[in-house]
């Protein structure tokens, strides 16, 4: 179930990214916000495609959450962004730069050395509602202050990164929520996953994730906005895997590999941001 699970989930970071890299292509263009962009937004045909693979990368999200625990799926998904590198450059007709393949390489090899030492276990796919209420708040919370914070005539690259941490926050609230609500389809089929709020609940945060991503896209360069992104949901995910669902990951000496995996992420992050960056036309 887990080796499913990742599959899916490697799934649904490529898809993921060839819906990220259009999105921005789409987005890049234009000078409005908030609800308006994304009025623009939906007659572009770039934009079209890119959601398209982001109703993909959704419903391999779903597969994945119903076979693994959530904080082994969301951390999969980091490999979207050496994915979007290999799709940029087709998508805008350029070479990739080599520093880029310097990136992957630290991505893929820290995303290994950090779940093959934190070997995630113990899922279940349900949660109390004491265990919602604190969660739902934190989150809502956080993403509230992000977006404050991150007002007009605030510096472009912390305007991207603060609205970029917010969307990364709902992504994670929204993985939690449909993993419940799988559960609940898988377990008691189609009506009870009608009558779950959870259902609703993850359209929702659906939506408001997408339109932040598409402001914090629009906000600034891809190289503030992805690094928030992409660390953000996944540690967001690891600690409502923990708190909702019983997840658990090894501790002790596994520590250190699991620090010197997250050390490698984020380096291979920030070099894959600005290298796609370089690679798509503002």
């Amino acid at each position: 179930m887990i080796e499913l699970a990742a599959a899916f989930a490697v799934a649904g970071a490529a898809s993921n990214a060839v819906g990220t890299a259009f999105q921005r292509k789409a987005a890049s263009t234009s000078r409005r916000g908030g609800v308006r962009l994304l009025a623009e937004l939906v007659r572009r045909p770039a934009w079209v495609l890119g959601m398209a693979g982001v109703i993909g990368a959704a419903l391999f999200q779903s597969l994945a959450l119903v076979n693994g625990p959530l904080a082994l799926v969301q951390p999969l998904f980091i490999l979207e962004l050496p994915f979007a590198l290999l799709v940029a450059g087709p998508l805008m007709h350029r070479r990739l730069p080599r520093s880029g393949w310097w990136g992957v390489g630290g991505v893929v090899t820290g995303l290994g050395i950090l779940l093959a030492a934190a070997a995630p276990h113990g899922a279940t796919s349900q949660a109390a509602l004491v265990r919602w209420i604190p969660a739902l708040g934190l989150c809502l919370g956080g993403m509230a202050a992000a977006v404050l914070l991150a007002g007009r005539g605030r510096p472009a690259v912390r305007r991207a990164a603060l609205l970029a941490a917010a969307s990364a926050t709902g992504n994670a609230l929204t993985a939690a929520l449909l993993k419940s609500a799988t559960g609940t389809f898988a377990d008691h089929g189609f009506l009870a996953f009608l009558r779950s709020w959870q259902t609703y609940g993850f359209a929702v945060m659906g939506a408001v994730s997408v339109l932040l991503l598409e402001n914090a896209l629009q906000a600034g360069p891809l190289a503030a906005a992805q690094p928030a992104l992409t660390i953000g949901d996944a540690m967001v995910s690891l600690a409502l895997g923990m708190t909702l669902f019983d997840e658990r990951i090894r501790t002790g000496w596994w520590l250190v590999p699991e620090l010197c995996g997250a050390v490698l992420i984020v380096a291979g992050v920030v070099v894959l941001s600005r290298a796609v960056q370089r690679l798509i036309v503002r």
